[in-house]
């Protein structure tokens, strides 16, 4: 069979009714990983949903206890072709975030999927059940084009607790460092740049999170009173955050603040239009500093966000100055950041402000990484979805969230490629979340032929590494980062398509 042929059964999968039926069966599983009880149907998933799938592609799968006690397992599984070929890493995650179902949509159902229109309803359709069964799926059809051979080695992991931060994931990663290596890693979650744009992205932004409290006294008092005469510790809260970030968003420590955006990534961004679609909300053009584009802010600098603010009772205030007040804050960062003495740079700043008397906390956090937007690798990713799809695809040197791609980047060591199978109005996380069909046709698409391409690259045995660096870059294929800072760049809308699409996505 051709190219073509393994990139028209992909699309025939969902045609036929295919995708919709393994949805249904796995949103109904209810993987909320944050729930205690949750355990049973953690391993019910992987062991009723995903295994026997894997088995098919001839894989030998194992479920893998996790290393945190009472964490969620994970799931491994390899299929070895020849030592000669490249070997992919894919991942995925099975669990999901709790929802309130009262919040949804009339006959909307979080564990039930509902079609209506072009959008498929339900938990997880989107984050990240509907996104690795389309990659699961592409690989079964190529497999089946092939006659029984990917051309390539495959290696899968399955995580069911990324929601909650995927706990014992590194550990994972480091101690089955053998088990877990390959050449490059080409997994899916996250969301295009706009529904109607493939889109790469080759990192995440980090994240660590912090708390600013400022307790004084266990008590209220009368502001009658006592008012002129006691600390207001809302006030002092208030002008704590103040030094952090101003009334324009822009981050004022210089500790907090990534170094200069290199070229590459630059180029990378020039051209990308954050577009949420339909339903979102508008963008605040003077938001986060006038020298940087809205796009440059989400995905090539830092933010620092104040998630919860706190101080008395505002739902019924009383003339009382409060004893004590609390604000949950969020820095996102890039590559660059010395995010290790966050809590330092907090201190140190808010003393010099002579705000000592407010105490921080800073949490665990997550590391930022990236690929070089030059390594072969991406451009090879880039070509097989510019061949699929007619495209010019959006190169991302991060997501703007935050996932656990330090596992894969720093403790394995190895180029990651994210392409992802949402888009910005998917409501992930929020009630009604939903997969968009249009854009789920032309994924599986997408994702047949990177595959395809793949068996293509091994076809030239062991000179393949040659071969791809000889076509698609002359940079190292491993992970080349850089130092990231403030960008220049645009916010204008893709180069139109050099050809029609296979199967252009609806943007609603």
């Amino acid at each position: 069979m051709s190219r073509s042929a393994a990139i028209d059964r992909a699309a025939r999968y969902l045609d036929s009714g295919g995708l919709l039926a393994d949805l249904r069966r796995r949103v109904a599983v209810r993987t909320v990983s944050s729930e205690p009880q949750s355990g049973p149907a953690l391993h019910d998933y992987l062991t009723r949903e995903i295994a026997p799938q894997l088995a098919r592609l001839g894989c030998v799968v194992r479920i893998v206890d996790n290393p945190v006690e009472g964490a969620a397992p994970f799931l491994l599984a390899h299929r070895h072709e020849d030592d000669a070929l490249p070997t992919v890493l894919t991942y995925g995650h099975g669990d999901v975030v709790v929802t309130d179902e009262a919040e949804w949509g009339a006959g909307l159902r979080p564990w039930q999927v509902v079609v209506r229109g072009d959008r498929w309803y339900g938990r997880g359709t989107a984050d990240n059940k509907g996104q690795h069964t389309i990659n699961l799926a592409a690989l079964e059809q190529v497999l089946a084009a092939r006659e029984g051979r990917l051309g390539f080695n495959l290696k899968v992991l399955l995580d069911m607790a990324e929601e909650i931060g995927s706990p014992g994931l590194a550990e994972i990663c480091a101690g089955l460092g053998d088990e877990l290596s390959a050449d490059v890693l080409i997994a899916s979650d996250g969301m295009r740049v706009a529904a109607g744009r493939p889109t790469i992205f080759l990192g995440s932004r980090g994240e660590v999170d912090f708390t600013l409290r400022v307790h004084l006294r266990d008590e209220p008092y009368h502001s009658g009173n006592w008012g002129g005469l006691l600390r207001n510790p809302a006030t002092v809260l208030a002008t704590a955050v103040a030094a952090l970030v101003d009334g324009r968003g822009r981050v004022l420590p210089a500790g907090l603040r990534p170094p200069a955006l290199p070229d590459s990534l630059r180029r990378a961004l020039a051209g990308i239009c954050v577009d949420g679609g339909p339903g979102s909300p508008e963008i605040d053009m003077d938001w986060g500093g006038p020298e940087l584009t809205p796009v440059e802010r989400v995905f090539g600098w830092n933010t620092l966000e104040v998630l919860a603010l706190g101080a008395g009772t505002p739902e019924a205030p009383t003339s009382a100055i409060p004893g004590r007040a609390v604000a949950h804050c969020q820095l996102r960062f890039v590559v660059g950041t010395d995010w290790s003495n966050v809590e330092n740079v907090l201190r140190e700043h808010l003393d010099g402000h002579g705000l000592t008397m407010v105490d921080v906390d800073v949490g665990q956090g997550v590391a930022a990484t990236r690929v070089d937007p030059d390594n072969a690798w991406v451009r090879w990713t880039e070509a097989s979805l510019r061949e699929t799809t007619g495209a010019e695809p959006a190169i991302l040197p991060n997501l703007g969230g935050t996932l656990p791609n330090a596992a894969f980047a720093d403790t394995l060591g190895i180029p990651t490629i994210w392409v992802p199978h949402s888009y910005p109005g998917c409501a992930q996380h929020a009630p009604d979340e939903h997969l968009l069909t249009p854009l789920a046709h032309e994924a599986l698409q997408i994702m047949a032929g990177v595959f395809w391409d793949l068996g293509d690259l091994g076809a030239h045995g062991n000179a393949w590494r040659e071969r791809l660096e000889r076509q698609w870059g002359s940079k190292d294929m491993r992970d080349d980062r850089t130092a990231c800072t403030s960008a220049v760049g645009c916010v204008s809308p893709g180069r139109p398509h050099s050809r029609p699409p296979a199967q252009a996505p609806s943007a609603s």
